[in-house]
Order: C-alpha cells, then structure tokens, then sequence
C-alpha cells in the first residue's frame, strides 16, 4: 500500500476513492467546471496531493466520458512528485455536439493512478540487439 497526504483546497472536495474492489484508478470529482472557450473545459478537484519521490500520477478519463462528447486533452496527465497544485482535468469537446453534455460539479470526471516508476539513464550505442520486430513501425505486426 502506498499512503499519500492530500489537501483539500475546496471545502466541497471529494478524496478520491475506488469505485469497486479490483479497480486500478481512484476516482476524481469535479467540485467546478472553467469553460475557457467553447472547445476547452477546466474540471476542478479541489485537491492538492504530495505523491511520494519515485512514484507518479496519472490522468485518465472515466469510460463514462463517451456520453459527453469530451477527450482528455493530453491523453494522460502525469502529475510529478514535486507539484503541490490543485489536480485539475482539461477537457476538449466537439463543438457541434448538441446531444451530450458535459460533466456537473460532483460528477465523477476522471481517475487517478499512482504507481512507482524506474529512473533511467540512457546510454549510447551504435548498436542495439536483434529482435524479431527489427524496425517494423507502425501497423507492422498486423492490422
């Protein structure tokens, strides 16, 4: 089990939880909603966390963000062990969406995962091993 100390910025906020037993990705709660414009919106949590040096957090939306017509604009946040800012989920939308909506404050907008990661040194090399892949990119390996 890893502990990590959260803040609550917002008197409304909600700590993150699992939904059931099993579950990867605590869920994260909207306590505000920014409309930047009218492709982009802000989910606030209301949270700050301290994730412990050697492990990262990581974004991710709800399967539930198909009904609302919103992608999680950079695929997957990576919040650092070093940021002390509120958690926050920058949605865009298509505009010419009419049937969907986007997500209420105290809507469940996404989910975090906080896993421990390896600290790499790259070396070079004017060689690297033989694989069966070889330089094949993408699409190589089948449809």
């Amino acid at each position: 089990m890893v502990r990590v100390k959260i803040k609550k910025l917002n008197e409304n906020a909600i700590i993150p939880k699992y939904a059931k037993p099993g579950d990867a990705g605590l869920d994260l709660t909207a306590v505000s909603i920014d409309f930047t414009d009218k492709n982009y919106l802000t989910y606030h949590t209301g949270l700050a966390l301290e994730i412990p040096e050697g492990y990262v957090g990581l974004l991710f939306p709800r399967s539930s963000v198909y009904k609302t017509g919103q992608q999680l604009t950079n695929s997957v946040g990576v919040i650092d062990s070093g940021y002390r800012g509120e958690i926050m989920l920058k949605y865009t939308r298509d505009v010419n969406e009419t049937e969907r909506t986007a997500y209420k404050p105290g809507d469940r907008v996404g989910q975090i995962i906080i896993m421990p990661y390896p600290v790499v040194t790259f070396y070079e090399s004017n060689n690297l091993s033989y694989t069966e892949r070889g330089t094949g990119g993408y699409g190589s390996t089948g449809v």
